[in-house]
């Protein structure tokens, strides 16, 4: 098991748009045709390209194709909290029209593919998609579950169940995405960029990664994660995936 993490198949553009809106809701074919369309709406990013800036109005909605970002904020001495991850099948700026001043910033963490989701809203808001409506509605609750696990992760679980209950969240996000297996699955992020987001020092980062590895509970291979006993993992950090039945009640 070396090199990149490669899909059995090769997949279209939307197809980890398709995957997760059909993840949240039971579309039409008609519904899926809506969002596969969007492809000739496509805009290319470079890593480190503010997609959105704090305060920012007018945003428009998009889904993430292909590449990862984040939601952010970084303090006057440089200092970053990272608040999660937008993966591809992700959309971000969905919020009432017109929309708010952005509370944090999204950037480009990799090189990254966009396409323009407001025909989908539009659709939508016109009663034309009820079911995208519905799985657009549901990835915002979803979105809100994950905030609040984050904040358990940073305010109650130690460095080791903090790493560990990340990787088993990427996991899950990126497999429902098409982009990873229950074991496998891409992980382009500096040591810098996990302790950005987990609270810890890059130092922390890499003594806990090291621990994980000498305990054969994970491999890190050229930008690949895997995962050698996921359900050792899941016991040690608590996880409980968020699905779109539990993203508004977690199970006792």
């Amino acid at each position: 098991m070396t090199g990149r993490f490669k899909p059995r198949i090769a997949p279209r553009p939307l197809d980890a748009v398709v995957r997760r809106m059909r993840t949240l809701a039971l579309l039409s074919e008609q519904e899926q045709d809506l969002v596969r369309n969007l492809s000739d709406r496509r805009e290319r990013h470079m890593a480190g390209e503010e997609l959105v800036g704090e305060g920012q109005t007018g945003r428009r909605a998009r889904f993430v194709v292909s590449g990862w970002a984040c939601n952010q904020r970084v303090l006057p001495d440089g200092r970053r909290q990272i608040f999660g991850f937008l993966l591809p099948g992700d959309c971000f700026n969905v919020c009432e029209r017109p929309a708010p001043p952005a509370l944090c910033s999204t950037v480009a963490l990799t090189a990254l593919e966009t396409v323009d989701a407001e025909p989908l809203l539009e659709a939508a808001n016109r009663g034309e998609a009820p079911s995208l409506a519905r799985a657009l509605a549901v990835a915002r609750q979803v979105e809100q579950a994950l905030l609040l696990d984050h904040m358990v992760r940073l305010g109650r679980q130690t460095a080791y169940e903090r790493v560990a209950h990340f990787l088993l969240e990427l996991q899950r996000r990126l497999e429902i995405a098409g982009l990873g297996d229950s074991q496998r699955f891409p992980l382009p992020l500096t040591q810098e960029i996990l302790a950005d987001a987990l609270g810890l020092s890059i130092v922390h980062v890499n003594r806990t990664l090291q621990q994980l590895r000498r305990e054969r509970l994970i491999e890190l291979r050229s930008g690949v994660a895997i995962l050698l006993q996921p359900d050792l993992l899941a016991s040690i950090s608590d996880f409980r995936p968020t699905t779109p039945t539990n993203a508004l009640r977690r199970p006792a």
